[in-house]
């Protein structure tokens, strides 16, 4: 596929990625993609998701799979929240519909209070491996052992199902070396990156200029950014202290994130936690528009990492009037297009 920075993402003939090694050997515990992705009714394509005036396209978004992007297991109490464990995000999930999502492995002190280590993440979700897709994580930093100790892991994680890296979550700048040698590593195993950019964690400068060149550099390498400083740049004015804030008021033009969507096909946003929800609703006609331009790399996501949790993304298909194709994208097909 041709990046929109005119890199070229597909492999050369006869290359194959270490992943397909892998999964081609019968190793890997996940199968490919996140299941099938139904399509709207054609009666329905096309029509809005306005249930007042449009049952049928009301009907047609609820019925569309919902794919977690993010969510965690914790194995212990932190911050006041309790433990939660993969039979209890499982059943979350069952009370408000969603079919599938992806879970998050926290091996970076910046991360959580709490370690939430990536044979552990793999080791809850081999229990429901039809609802929940493992992602695997090695703090950078573990390359003071060699590229080669850090390479082992992720071989190890591959071959038990992990089927993306993340959370990334390291207090270290967004192009650090250590960080490339990461990248380089999931390019070779064509393995995504979610990652969190904040005040402390995936530092970078007001403009994001060190993650526009990441982009850039490892076009091969699908990035799906998340958090505070990320999501503040949907506005053209962004300071230094978005890095740990909810910015609020009228989303100005020129942002950062409606340029990097529109300029890179290797990076989607995550609208997942309290970041991504007060990118769309500081502004409600901005996001509107937003989602309606950007909606083949949005991923839906809650951040669901504690029982009893508030998700407003449950209400997301309420507040904003897309064609039910849209929903889809957002619901699970930008999703889809990162695992394949």
């Amino acid at each position: 596929m041709e990046s929109r920075n005119g890199g070229d993402r597909d492999r050369s003939p006869g290359v194959t990625s270490r992943r397909r090694l892998l999964v081609a050997a019968g190793t890997a515990g996940f199968g490919g993609g996140i299941g099938p992705i139904s399509t709207p009714s054609a009666a329905n394509i096309g029509k809005r998701r306005d249930g007042r005036t449009d049952d049928g396209a009301a009907t047609a978004v609820a019925e569309l799979p919902l794919v977690d992007a993010h969510t965690h297991v914790i194995p212990h109490e932190a911050l006041d929240r309790e433990p939660l464990v993969a039979d209890d995000l499982v059943a979350w999930m069952d009370e408000h519909g969603i079919d599938r999502a992806v879970v998050q492995a926290l091996d970076s002190p910046e991360s959580y209070p709490v370690s939430a280590p990536s044979w552990w993440v793999l080791e809850q979700c081999s229990a429901h491996p039809d609802r929940l897709l493992p992602f695997c994580s090695v703090d950078p930093r573990t390359l003071v052992y060699g590229t080669a100790t850090v390479d082992s892991l992720l071989e190890g994680y591959v071959e038990r199902g992990a089927r993306g890296f993340g959370e990334l979550k390291p207090g270290l700048p967004i192009d650090d070396r250590r960080l490339r040698t990461v990248y380089d590593l999931c390019a070779e195993y064509e393995l995504p990156i979610l990652c969190h950019i904040d005040d402390k964690a995936m530092l970078d400068a007001p403009g994001l200029p060190a993650f526009e060149d990441v982009l850039a550099s490892y076009p091969e390498v699908d990035f799906v950014a998340h958090a505070h400083f990320w999501w503040a740049h949907v506005s053209g004015t962004v300071t230094a202290a978005d890095r740990r804030r909810y910015p609020d008021g009228p989303v100005e033009p020129g942002g950062r994130v409606p340029e990097l969507l529109a300029t890179y096909d290797n990076v989607y946003g995550d609208l997942s936690a309290g970041s991504g929800w007060n990118a769309l609703t500081r502004d409600p006609d901005f996001a509107q528009g937003f989602l309606e331009e950007h909606h083949e790399q949005l991923v839906w996501g809650s951040d669901y990492l504690a029982p009893g949790q508030r998700v407003p993304q449950l209400t997301l298909f309420d507040r904003f009037d897309l064609e039910v194709e849209a929903w889809a994208d957002i619901r699970a097909r930008a999703l889809e297009a990162v695992l394949r």
